[in-house]
């Protein structure tokens, strides 16, 4: 066990993009468990409403991501502040990326529809990094031999075709393929050479004049969702909690890390 973590996490230089892997979804998973908590009123944690302003946990997740970065940039792989700062990174990135869905609509979604986002990324990127952490190198570079990775043209070129083929998947609106892509080239060519989902860029300028094409893409869209959407969401829903029913009243927001009971005279929102 000892020869493998060297040969494969530590000789490598792996060791900090693990412990970020690791604090990144702990991170994720115990702040939804409290905003799980503070939404079913249970616990002792409450919402942080200093002078009335709550405070969302992307604030505190934004400074641990600029120390953790920084803090890496200034340290050696292997040194006791490398891989602190890694921790501190992965943290502050699951903090972040959990409320991903209140910065892209910059409203307070955590508990709607449009919060499924968040979920969906956390997962994402804690793939994503699991993969590059497992031998995968972005945009195929890996799949090279060790003599054309010495070529440098080689690599130039391998990289920019699997770059040019994940565009073209997410021109076509699949961006999960397109991300996933740029690790496994085989994912971003699928989503490459099939048709394009309706409402897409590439729909929208190729489709407009072909009928055919547009209802077939339509249909294969709403084969391809009726199957997947169920799964995913009872998947989503498990990992992050159910959002609210469309129209019910909007919720308070979630908590920031480590929050303390609020005292019951303390102003502020109710918990979520």
């Amino acid at each position: 066990m000892g020869h493998w973590w060297y040969r494969n996490i530590v000789e490598p230089g792996k060791l900090p993009m693990l412990l970020a892997l690791i604090s990144f979804v702990l991170s994720f998973l115990v702040t939804r468990t409290i905003t799980r908590l503070i939404r079913a009123g249970r616990g002792p944690f409450r919402n942080v409403t200093p002078g009335g302003v709550h405070v969302h946990h992307v604030v505190p997740g934004v400074v641990l991501v600029i120390v953790g970065g920084f803090g890496a940039i200034g340290s050696t792989n292997h040194s006791i502040g490398g891989l602190i700062s890694a921790v501190l990174f992965g943290l502050g990135a699951g903090l972040v990326l959990d409320e991903f869905a209140l910065i892209l609509h910059l409203d307070d979604v955590y508990w709607s529809e449009q919060g499924r986002k968040s979920v969906e990324i956390v997962v994402l990127t804690a793939a994503l990094v699991a993969l590059v952490l497992g031998g995968f190198l972005p945009f195929g570079v890996n799949d090279l031999t060790l003599e054309e990775r010495q070529n440098r043209g080689l690599v130039v070129i391998n990289t920019a075709l699997n770059f040019f083929i994940a565009l073209v998947a997410l021109w076509k609106g699949k961006p999960r393929t397109a991300l996933l892509g740029t690790v496994i080239p085989f994912v971003a060519l699928i989503g490459a050479v099939r048709l394009a989902r309706p409402g897409s860029p590439y729909a929208r300028r190729f489709y407009a004049n072909r009928p055919k094409a547009r209802a077939k893409a339509g249909l294969r869209a709403f084969h391809h969702d009726r199957r997947w959407a169920v799964p995913r969401r009872k998947f989503q829903d498990w990992i992050g909690g159910a959002p609210d029913p469309a129209g019910a009243p909007a919720t308070a927001p979630p908590p920031g890390p480590g929050t303390a009971p609020e005292d019951d005279t303390a102003p502020g929102p109710g918990p979520r």
